[in-house]
Formats: structure tokens, sequence, C-alpha cells
């Protein structure tokens, strides 16, 4: 994550920022501070409000030694309830600087809570708080809620150096969120909005924004982002001319991919034909069937059709032969990853439905939610493997424990599973150890454990999936035992979990063209051909300028260091059978309402499913043979 100092505010702020947990305004340097040891052992002496007054101190003391792990546990641990008003403002100062360098979200939006309190403090200090709020909330997925706080800020401080913040959000927002947001705008928010539509009206033409950038920028000469644009727009100057005229997609006509790529290129062609109806300058695709699998000639094909972007190959053997080479000859857009860890090859992108970075997902909200102890349920093969192995590794790197682990047959009884998974002793799970469930599952296994566990009497227990629960349709009658149940899919799949309605989902021309009378399986595959369309005509964008950002019909999707892209999904809960909006761990109707927002307590039939895995499974990733 990105943890730079971008968008301090004044040279107080900017010394508090870098310094992530500087001490705040009124807690100076002295010549010679007490030992924080000592003046924690005095603490234990002291009546509560003193007590907590004089951890404060400790905690500074610490930060300002640099160490944060310490003072981090001092600061957090204290009742501020206690401390007088003025110190109430140095120590959230203090715990979100801490928490904020530390990763811990849900903590700085704890201690930004101050702002909806009637509270003095200084504007620098109220801003500085609402800076790192705005900057939490983007980090666990509140765009909304994140530019909002955002443009408080710059509207307090007119400072352009939050521009760069204030987009990344911005770009993030889907139709209705943007709506929301241009809701009575300020002056301010209001030109924020022209440079977002004016980039959604552009597509993918690079040369045609700028232009419009341009005319905005002299008809709106004091905004802060014509006074300094952010710095993505700033590189696309770079990109002037140099648009993707020409693509050569290479997918097999025959094989075992072929239907897989036969709905892939639906995506693709929909995509491509709702672009040249919205009066998008369109690159012009030509197919190359890759069935025969040498990539010197395929390449050569793309050559001699003048392609400046290569869409392709699917096969995971083929993406493996190009990740292990130095360059590729021509950029290219894998519709796949390949077995290497990583990929080496300069010029290669890969992209794909992975299960892996659901599951990623799934660690990083299940401990944003506050838990730290998982059960891992995954199936015995090598999708369940891969799958759990990215849940563990993203789970315990940011702190939590896996305290038990089964992997279960497919075919066997849920009950099987569960039982070792809980520890049952008689029919009574012993939760102890254990604070939520990571569940791997096809529909029909995975309906069956949220029973098992209310027969069990753990009916309470947290179930974080992957999108491999659900079918694609809302079918209440029998996905009603998955109430509860969160997890990710992508926005066409959900869109009023993920976008408040079909009408919001991006591209929305394609998800008409596409939807009807649609198996949501190949659904999905003509959404990551939409997506593919989009990612391919922008690869000069996302080699240029790191960090960039794409909202597509299958997520949010960035490219990363070595050229992987990442999808970033919505998270939807059943209930009543059908996936809503989840609560989470905010409430999003509170969400900055105010300027706030308030923090929830976590405390308070289809029977052909099979799970074999098959080489090319990273396509479509349900682990099924394709």
């Amino acid at each position: 994550m990105d943890k730079s100092p971008r968008g301090l505010l004044l040279a107080a702020l900017l010394a508090l920022m870098v310094a992530g947990c500087a001490a705040p305004t009124g807690m100076v340097d002295r010549l010679t501070d007490p030992e924080p040891e000592t003046l924690l052992e005095r603490a234990a002496d002291q009546p509560p409000g003193e007590a907590a007054a004089t951890r404060l101190e400790a905690a500074d003391i610490l930060a300002r030694r640099g160490d944060e792990a310490q003072a981090f546990e001092v600061a957090e641990s204290l009742d501020d309830s206690l401390l007088e008003d003025p110190q109430r403002v140095q120590w959230a100062l203090l715990l979100s600087g801490l928490a904020y360098d530390l990763e811990d979200d849900s903590m700085v939006l704890q201690a930004t809570q101050i702002l909806d309190e009637d509270i003095r403090m200084e504007s620098d200090d109220r801003n500085a708080l609402r800076y790192r709020q705005g900057l939490s909330l983007g980090r666990i997925g509140e765009p909304l809620a994140a530019s909002r706080a955002l443009l408080r800020v710059q509207a307090d401080t007119d400072n352009p150096v939050l521009n760069d913040d204030i987009w990344r959000q911005l770009t993030r927002l889907n139709r209705q969120e943007l709506a929301t947001l241009s809701e009575d705008p300020d002056a301010l928010t209001a030109g924020w909005l022209e440079v977002i539509d004016l980039q959604r009206q552009s597509g993918g033409d690079i040369t045609r924004f700028l232009d419009r950038l341009g005319a905005w920028r002299e008809r709106n000469p004091n905004h802060p982002a014509a006074r300094r644009p952010p710095s993505e727009l700033t590189e696309l100057r770079e990109l002037r001319d140099q648009d993707v005229r020409r693509i050569a997609v290479l997918l097999p006509e025959s094989g075992p991919l072929a239907d897989v790529a036969e709905q892939i290129r639906r995506g693709l062609r929909a995509r491509h034909m709702e672009a040249g109806n919205n009066g998008e300058s369109t690159p012009q695709m030509t197919f190359i069937d890759a069935s025969s699998g040498d990539l010197q000639a395929l390449y050569a094909e793309a050559n001699m059709v003048g392609a400046q972007v290569v869409i392709g190959p699917l096969d995971k053997d083929q993406v493996t032969e190009l990740e292990n080479r130095d360059s590729v000859p021509l950029p290219t857009l894998a519709l796949n990853y390949g077995h290497g860890e990583r990929n080496n090859a300069e010029g290669l992108f890969q992209y794909g439905l992975s299960a892996e970075d659901e599951a990623r997902q799934a660690a990083r909200r299940a401990y944003l939610d506050g838990h730290r102890r998982s059960a891992v349920l995954v199936p015995d093969n090598d999708w369940g493997e891969r799958v759990g192995n990215a849940f563990r590794q993203e789970w315990e790197r940011q702190g939590g424990s896996v305290t038990s682990a089964v992997r279960y047959e497919p075919g066997g009884s849920v009950a099987g599973a569960v039982r070792p998974l809980l520890s049952v002793s008689g029919e009574r799970a012993q939760l102890g150890n254990v604070d939520m469930l990571f569940l791997l599952a096809l529909p029909s296994y995975a309906r069956q454990v949220p029973p098992m566990l209310d027969y069990y009497y753990a009916s309470n227990l947290p179930i974080y999936a992957t999108s491999h629960l659900y079918e694609g349709r809302p079918q209440p009658r029998i996905d009603h035992d998955l109430d509860d149940v969160q997890f990710p899919d992508i926005p066409w799949l959900i869109p009023n979990a993920a976008v408040g309605g079909e009408n919001a989902v991006p591209f929305f021309g394609s998800y008409m063209a596409l939807r009807e009378d649609n198996d949501p399986a190949l659904f999905k595959l003509n959404a990551m051909g939409v997506d593919a369309y989009e990612l391919a005509r922008r690869l000069p964008q996302l080699q240029a300028i790191s960090g960039s950002e794409i909202q597509g019909a299958t997520g949010i999707l960035r490219a990363e260091s070595d050229g992987r892209i990442y999808r970033e999904l919505p998270w939807a809960t059943f209930a009543n059978g059908v996936p809503q909006l989840p609560l989470g761990l905010i409430h999003r109707d509170d969400l900055m309402g105010n300027g706030v927002p308030q923090l929830r307590d976590p405390a308070s039939d289809n029977d052909n499913d099979n799970d074999n895995d098959s080489d090319n499974d990273s396509v479509f990733d349900d682990g099924r043979a394709r």
C-alpha cells in the first residue's frame, strides 16, 4: 500500500505527516524526556485521569524515538474519555498517525471520530485528522466517503498538493456515487466532477481527453486541478498521439479452450461496438487463431497486420513461456496467469479471473472487520491448495493467525469436515480459538456449511467466502442457507450490492447487450472480454503511469509492478437468499453524512458441481476443468 506522505497541507502538517507519528501540536520535544517505562510505571499508581495523561506522554515519547509499535500499543489502549479536550486532540493526532503508518485503518477511523464531537481544535489539526480519515477510507474501499473527506480538506486549504489523492478516489466512483456527489456541489467539487466526466467521456482516447482538459483549464484557471493537474494527467501528456489504433487478438478457435475464447471474444466485440456508438476513437481489432500454439508465428502475424498491442494468449502454458522471457515482441495483455510466481517479461501484462485475488481480499476484509483467528475450509485439490495458501499468506502478513484448517473431499460429508475444523465435542463446536471462517467452495457444498454450523451451535461464526459459492443469479429458495455469508464478486453479477443497480454498472451498453439469457459463468467471461478491451487500449498508460486504475466490469483493475492485473471486487452479503450490500465494519448510510463514519463493533440444487483442477483453471478460476 502507498504510505507516502502525499497531500501534505501546511508546514506544520508536512512535519506531522512525514514523521507519521510526530508529536502533535502542544507536545514539543524536551531537552530531556523522561523514560517512557518510568512514566508507564508511574501511571499504574495514579488516579485514572492523571494516569491517562501520563500514558499519552509516554506514547508521544516512544513515537518520537521511533518505537511506533509500542507507542501505538500504549496510545490505543488508554481510555481517551479520561483526557481533557486538548489532550484528546493530541491523542487523536498521535494515534491516527501511528495507525495510518501501521496500516490499521479501523483504528485511524476510530481516532478520527473526534471530528464529530464538539471539541475545539486548531484548523491544521482538524485538517490533519480529516486527511488521514480520507486516506484510510480510500484504503478500505470507500471512495465516496474518502472523496468527501479529502474535498473538505482542500476546501479549507485550497492546497493543490491534495490533487493526487482526490483524483485517485474520484476515479473509483461509479455513476451512482458520482451522482450523489453532484447533488448541490460547491464550486470546488463541481470542477472536479467536470474533469472526471471529461475523462470518462473520452474513454481510452488520450489525445481527445487532453484537448478537452486543456479547454477546461482555460475556463477554470483558479481551480486546484487547473493550477496543478493530478500527476496521472500530467504524465498522460507524454502519451499524446500514442493511442492504440490496432490490436491483434490471439484466441484459439479450436481445442479445449475454444468455448472460453468465444465468450471472451463476444465481450471484446460488444465493448468495441459500445465505444464506437459513444463516439469514442476505437482501435481496429484483428482476430488471429491461436490454436497452433506457435508464439513466434502468432507474433509475426500480429506484426504483419500492424498491431501495436496484442490481446492473448489464453493458454496457461503459452503465458508461462512468455513470462519466462526477458521481453515480448509487442506489448501484450495475456488472458491468463503463468505458472511462475512472478512475471519477468518486459511489456507483458497478465489478466484473468483469479481466485487467489479474491482470497487475499477476504483476508483483508476479515482483518479489517476485527477478526484475528481464522478457520480455513478449502477443497483437497490443487485449486484448494493455491487459494488457501493465498488466503493464509495475506492473513498472516497482516497479523492474523490460522488456528484451524481442513481440506475437504468435495464429494464427501460436510459434517465430516466441520467437526475437526471446529473441534466439535459432542454436538457443540469449540470456538475459543476461532473467530471467523474462510470458505472456498462451489454452490452445492457451500449451501450445506452454514446449516452445519447451526447444528453445532456455531451459527454466529462469520463466514467469508469467494465468489464461487454464488451461481450468478438470485435464487432465494436455494440460497437462503447462505444468509449472512460475505463474498466478493464482479460488479456485473451483483449490480445492486456493487453499484446500487444495473443502470450504474461499468460499460452499461455492453452489459445490456450481453446479459440476456446468458449463463452466469459465460457472462463472467463476457465481462472479462469487455475489460480486456479496455486494458488493451490503455496498455501505454498502464506501462507509463504507475497505479493507473480502470473501473471495469470485473472490478477495479490496476497493474502491479510485475505487470499482473490485480482486481479489487465489491462485497455482498446474502440476505433472504439474495446478495445485498453488506453493512460490514462501517454503516455506509452514515459515511461522511456529517463528516465522520460510524464504526460498528464486529463483536456486537446444483448437483453437477465438480472440483477437479485443470492447468487452465485460472482463466475462470472455479477449480473446474474447462
